[in-house]
């Protein structure tokens, strides 16, 4: 018994002695030591989802580089007439434009040759004007009014895609809804999209192919969307609803400004359309002092220097009231 009493205390004296010289920094080490082994595994997949993130974001970026480099290259091409009729949804016939174009030329230069009492300097301007300026003002007439129509129902067209790949569809199932059953221009643009998919043209060889046909920062956006979801992959619902939402606020600030700018619009067209009344106007009373304007050389160049100013004062009351975003 008193070997064990010894032994004992022994033990406990050993001990004590023990806890009283381990350290707060030995214990410090110890618990972080500790921490360190249960928090690798977490820290360990925390750097590998940063990786991903990055490398993810890296792939996004040469992805944009890449198509605004394309982009960039196109732009070059879209003012040209063939371009330009295939913007207004027209047969791309430059030969028949032109055609047209000097038609049309002919028959106003006639009439102004005439009417100011055979005076080639008229016939001439007429000729070169309406010939050359009238037939591409009727052209961006056309393609600005099919833009627009295009612009307002490119969200609706987008909410079908958003919809149907929701429901299980596939994008070109989505795409072939739209082509089908979207009102014009939607459906001919969607349907080239559709057509070139079924002759084995890849996606982004037709988006780009529609983004000529409709050069416009909506159509721009629709293309990244889709272009870095089958490069990088994605929730492309959540994506193309987004996309959305932001063409439909944009449609929105562009009401807002219209609505806005209206009045300064008003006005500029009144002060545009002013001397061209008051030319009419004194013509009705007084038909020979105002011909005066036409049939004399002093008159032809009073009129030309009015002429140079009017387009001036119309250039820069159209950029005042003209915004662009």
């Amino acid at each position: 018994m008193d070997v064990i009493v010894a032994i004992l205390a022994f033990l406990a004296v050993a001990g004590v002695g023990v806890a009283m010289t381990m350290s707060p920094a030995t214990e410090k080490t110890a618990k972080r030591a500790r921490e360190m082994a249960a928090g690798k595994p977490q820290r360990a997949r925390k750097d590998a989802s940063a990786e991903a993130t990055a490398k993810r974001r890296a792939t996004v970026q040469d992805n944009l580089r890449d198509m605004a480099r394309q982009q960039k290259n196109s732009r070059r091409n879209l003012l040209s007439v063939k371009s330009r009729l295939g913007q207004a949804g027209l047969p791309t016939n430059e030969t028949m434009f032109w055609l047209i174009s000097g038609g049309v030329g002919f028959v106003f230069g006639l009439i102004a040759f005439l009417v100011s009492g055979f005076n080639p300097l008229w016939g001439g301007g007429a000729l070169i004007v309406c010939g050359l300026g009238l037939p591409r003002w009727v052209l961006g007439m056309l393609i600005s009014k099919r833009q627009k129509n295009f612009v307002n129902q490119l969200a609706d067209s987008i909410d079908i895609i958003v919809r149907g790949v929701k429901s299980g569809l596939p994008l070109n199932q989505c795409l072939r809804i739209i082509a089908s059953e979207s009102s014009e221009p939607v459906r001919s643009e969607f349907r080239q999209i559709v057509d070139g998919q079924a002759m084995g043209v890849p996606l982004e060889a037709n988006l780009d192919k529609m983004y000529e046909h409709m050069p416009l920062p909506e159509v721009n956006f629709f293309n990244i969307v889709l272009g870095i979801q089958q490069k990088t992959g994605g929730n492309l619902s959540e994506a193309l609803g987004n996309l959305s939402s932001v063409l439909r606020s944009r449609k929105l600030l562009k009401e807002k400004v219209k609505a806005l700018s209206s009045e300064a619009v008003a006005s500029a067209m009144i002060i545009g359309s002013l001397p061209f009344i008051v030319m009419v106007l004194v013509y009705m009373v007084r038909p020979a002092y105002m011909m005066i304007l036409f049939t004399t050389t002093q008159g032809n160049l009073i009129l030309l220097a009015a002429g140079v100013m009017m387009s001036l004062g119309i250039f820069i009351m159209r950029s005042m009231v003209n915004f662009k975003f």
